[in-house]
C-alpha cells in the first residue's frame, strides 16, 4: 500500500475514533441528552463515511490515471523508437553497400511504411489532444467513404506469408458516401483496422466491410486475435486503457486509439459496439445513422 493511502486510512481511523471518544464524554457528562447525541452522532458517521468513500475513490481514479500516463508513456517511447530504429537500419544499409535497385527500392519502401507508422501514431497524440482540450471543431464535408476505407485497407495491406492469402480481406461496397470529418474518420478507420491486425496473429486474415443496409452505413471489422473479455469491452474505449492479458501488455499501442474512434463518432452521432467474433477473435460494427 502506497504511502498516501496509508495516511488517509490512519486519518480516517484517528476522526472516528475522536468522534466516538467525544460522544461517549458527552453521554457520560449529559446522560438526558442521550438520544439527541446519538442522532447527531449518527448523521456526521454517515456524511463522514460517504465523504471519505467519494475522496478514497477520487484518490484511486486518480491513481489508475496517473499509473496509465506511465504506462502511455513507456509505450510512446518504444513506439517511436522501434520505426525510427529500422529506418536507420535500412538507411545505413543502403548508404554503406552496393545494393541492387530492386533492393534500394524495397528498402525505400519499408521505410515509408514506417515513417507512416510514425505518422498515424503522431496524428492519433494530437487528435486525443485536441479532443481532451475541446479545441477541435471537427469541420463537415461530403466526401465518398468507400474510396477512403479502400485507400487505408491498401495502405495497411501486409503481404508477408508464404502463400497468396492477404491478410486483410475487404468487401466495400462501392459510392457509398456520408458527410462528416474525413480527417477525423480516416483515423476511425486506420484504428480500427490497425488494431484488428495487431492483435491478430501473423496471416490471420482480418475481414474488412463496407455497406449499406436499412438507410444506415454499416463498417465492420472482424478479426481472429485474442479477443476481449466481456468485463473490458465498457472499458475499452476510455482514455490510456489498454485489456489487460499479457498478450496485450506486449502488444505495440498506446491506449489512445479507440478512445479517439469512440469520441469522433459520438461527434457524428454514429454507434460503435464490440461483439465476440467466432470461433475467436473480436468484431467491431460502427453504424452511421
Amino acid at each position: 500500500m502506497k504511502r498516501p493511502f496509508v495516511i488517509f486510512y490512519a486519518l480516517i481511523i484517528y476522526a472516528i475514533a475522536e468522534l466516538f471518544w467525544w460522544g461517549y464524554m458527552l453521554v457520560h457528562l449529559q446522560p438526558g441528552r442521550f438520544g439527541m447525541i446519538m442522532g447527531e452522532g449518527s448523521v456526521f458517521i454517515l456524511v463522514f463515511t460517504v465523504g471519505a468513500y467519494n475522496l478514497h475513490t477520487s484518490i484511486n481514479k486518480e491513481r489508475r490515471l496517473q499509473e496509465q500516463k506511465r504506462n502511455f508513456l513507456l509505450s510512446v517511447t518504444h513506439e517511436l523508437k522501434s520505426p525510427l530504429a529500422s529506418i536507420k537500419l535500412y538507411m545505413e544499409t543502403i548508404q554503406k553497400r552496393k545494393l541492387e535497385h530492386s533492393q534500394i527500392i524495397d528498402f525505400a519502401g519499408k521505410c515509408l511504411l514506417d515513417v507512416d507508422r510514425l505518422n498515424d501514431m503522431v496524428e492519433n497524440m494530437l487528435l486525443a489532444s485536441k479532443i481532451e482540450n475541446r479545441s477541435y471543431t471537427f469541420p463537415k464535408e461530403q466526401f465518398n467513404l468507400s474510396t477512403l476505407v479502400d485507400s487505408v485497407v491498401n495502405r495497411l495491406q501486409i503481404n508477408k506469408c508464404d502463400f497468396s492469402q492477404q491478410l486483410i480481406n475487404a468487401e466495400i461496397e462501392p459510392k457509398i458516401e456520408i458527410t462528416g470529418d474525413k480527417f477525423a474518420l480516416t483515423s476511425v478507420v486506420t484504428n480500427l483496422i490497425e488494431n484488428a491486425v495487431k492483435y491478430s496473429q501473423p496471416c490471420a486474415e482480418v475481414n474488412v466491410k463496407l455497406f449499406r443496409k436499412d438507410g444506415q452505413v454499416y463498417f465492420m471489422v472482424a478479426d481472429q486475435g485474442i479477443g476481449i473479455a466481456d468485463n473490458e469491452k465498457s472499458r475499452i474505449f476510455e482514455r490510456f486503457y489498454r485489456v489487460g492479458s499479457e498478450d496485450t501488455r506486449n502488444t505495440k499501442g498506446t491506449g489512445l486509439g479507440l478512445y479517439i474512434v469512440k469520441q469522433v463518432l459520438d461527434k457524428h452521432e454514429a454507434s460503435i459496439r464490440v461483439k465476440d467474433n467466432i470461433p475467436e477473435g473480436s468484431v467491431f460494427e460502427v453504424v452511421f445513422g
